[in-house]
């Protein structure tokens, strides 16, 4: 995972995230990539899966 962090208490899962980092392009290259999970992963200490990408759009240039 990229710059996401998640907690679960009790029923609540609370996902954080710094919308100020950036990890580069997309593999399109039309985006910037602000965090990921790259792919699903399992909630912590659940057996639910999350998959999260948060991406801005690329500035034209």
């Amino acid at each position: 995972m990229k710059n996401v962090q998640m907690t679960v208490e009790g029923q609540t899962l609370t996902i954080k995230v710094d919308l100020s980092k950036e990890f580069g392009p997309s593999s399109s290259g039309k985006n910037i990539i602000i965090a990921t999970t790259e792919g699903n992963v399992n909630v912590p200490e659940r057996e639910e899966k999350i998959g999260l990408n948060i991406y801005r759009k690329k500035p034209a240039v």
